[in-house]
């Protein structure tokens, strides 16, 4: 799509508003409105300006003017607004050189997708990602000096089971895997948000509630190139907050919102093709995976504490990434293994079907930065030929202990793979796809805001085992 079809996008739906998009380092979407008769094939060259110092992560306040944009294959119709409106996506620039900027994710996502067109392994990079999420009835919370509580609520969880006025079918904790109605009561909701994806541009597989009590769901994306799945991704997450929000829930992404269940992961499918053809498989080798696929495994799995960083990027997400909740904390690949951090998918016979899945990221992840990320850990391990260790197709939770402690392991908090962000990133700077800027940047924000934040309060749990004892 050119800027003037873009234009005549806009007049051919009759919108009357263009809402404005962008991403910020972070992975949240931020937007402003402009009237569609100031939507001009001029906004595509002259961008539209914004304070990039209100931008978490980004400018400081003396160099705070920024540019958007539009990128015209991006526009469609939000389902949401009550005024026909067009949405378009924006890459950031700065106005002085007219350079793209360096702390933009979607711009990092591009320089990826361009890397690894010049390093001659590939032409093209697919990532099939599944974002889990939960869906309540109602989400409580509140933190301030002198008390702090949450409190989460669900027609389907098990703790509502001996209410007088519960209509029954609860779900028991990890027995939400597939169950029909009326034990699942959100098949409704999902389809309108899979009706409401195909709205917008999303190719939709299937959906279904996943194993966890309390509203977990997940809906399944076709595959597709990184940046357009990148932005697949954002507008993924618009439509399932929305439409939960229209119709009187609360979803969220938080990767573990309930104790003793499952918690929300975002497995991310990935393979590399070169002139059309898969470069991923080979008969002959082991789940069926080229020499290609398992050193691009081991690039993963060598710096997968650094990749977590953007891949399980908050302090939450280390309540998932524990044993027995199926989280795959053990840094080894396996062949249909779902305890091991990579897993071989085995469903299909067909060259183009030989995939890799990361089981470790979870749906908080800025999607641009978390695939970059993976190409170039990837990239790396291909380059470099490194080799991961031997597969094994046991249940890596219940290995005798000897053996389950020669197994590296996924770091315990975010604190620690910021730690490893700052010691493994040469990776993500080849290319100049990452900038040191950028690392720096996202390093701080998270100790400060996230770290710090988390670590500096007191946890109601503390009261429970301290305030009356000693």
């Amino acid at each position: 799509m050119t800027p003037k079809d873009a234009v005549s996008f806009v007049a051919e739906n009759d919108a009357q508003i263009v809402d404005i998009r962008f991403v910020d380092l972070f992975g949240t979407w931020h937007h402003f409105s402009i009237p569609s008769n100031h939507f001009t094939e001029d906004r595509f060259e002259e961008g539209l300006a914004f304070d990039g110092s209100s931008i978490r992560g980004f400018q400081t306040i003396n160099e705070s003017d920024m540019l958007l944009v539009p990128d015209p294959a991006s526009i469609f119709i939000d389902p949401f607004a009550q005024v026909t409106t067009a949405v378009i996506i924006c890459d950031i620039e700065d106005p002085l050189t007219r350079q793209p900027y360096n702390k933009d994710p979607r711009y990092t996502a591009k320089k990826a997708e361009q890397y690894l067109r010049s390093t001659g392994l590939g032409d093209t990079a697919f990532f099939g990602p599944e974002a889990e999420f939960f869906v309540f009835d109602s989400l409580t919370f509140e933190n301030g000096p002198n008390g702090a509580f949450y409190k989460i609520d669900s027609d389907e969880a098990f703790w509502n089971s001996g209410k007088e006025d519960n209509t029954g079918f609860t779900i028991k904790p990890k027995g939400g895997y597939f169950p029909c109605a009326p034990t699942d009561k959100l098949q409704d909701l999902r389809t309108e948000m899979v009706l409401k994806m195909q709205e917008v541009g999303i190719d939709v597989e299937m959906h279904h509630h996943e194993v966890a009590s309390a509203g977990q769901c997940e809906i399944d994306m076709k595959f597709d190139t990184l940046v357009t799945m990148a932005d697949k991704v954002m507008k993924y997450k618009y439509v399932v907050k929305n439409t939960a929000y229209q119709n009187g829930f609360f979803a969220t992404f938080m990767p573990k919102p309930i104790f003793g269940d499952n918690g929300s992961g975002m497995h991310v499918h990935q393979s590399i093709w070169a002139n059309g053809q898969p470069t991923f498989f080979d008969e002959s080798g082991y789940a069926g995976l080229s020499d290609t696929a398992r050193w691009y495994i081991g690039g993963i799995l060598k710096h997968a504490p650094a990749l977590l960083a953007f891949a399980a990027p908050t302090t939450n997400s280390y309540r998932r990434l524990v044993p027995g909740y199926e989280a795959p904390i053990n840094l080894m690949y396996s062949a249909r293994n779902r305890s091991a951090c990579v897993r071989i998918p085995m469903v299909s016979k067909s060259p183009k079907a030989k995939r890799i899945e990361f089981r470790a990221p979870d749906p908080m992840a800025n999607p641009y930065l978390t695939f970059a990320a993976l190409l170039l850990a990837g990239i790396d391990g291909i380059q470099n030929r490194i080799e991961p260790p031997k597969p094994i197709d046991k249940d890596l939770y219940e290995l005798p202990a000897i053996e389950k402690a020669a197994i590296e392991q996924t770091p315990g908090s975010l604190r620690a793979t910021l730690a490893a962000l700052a010691k493994d990133h040469e990776f993500l700077l080849k290319g100049d796809v990452f900038s040191k800027e950028l690392i720096e940047s996202y390093i701080e924000y998270k100790l400060l805001n996230e770290c710090d934040a988390v670590d500096l309060r007191p946890h109601p749990y503390e009261f429970y085992l301290y305030a009356a004892d000693a």
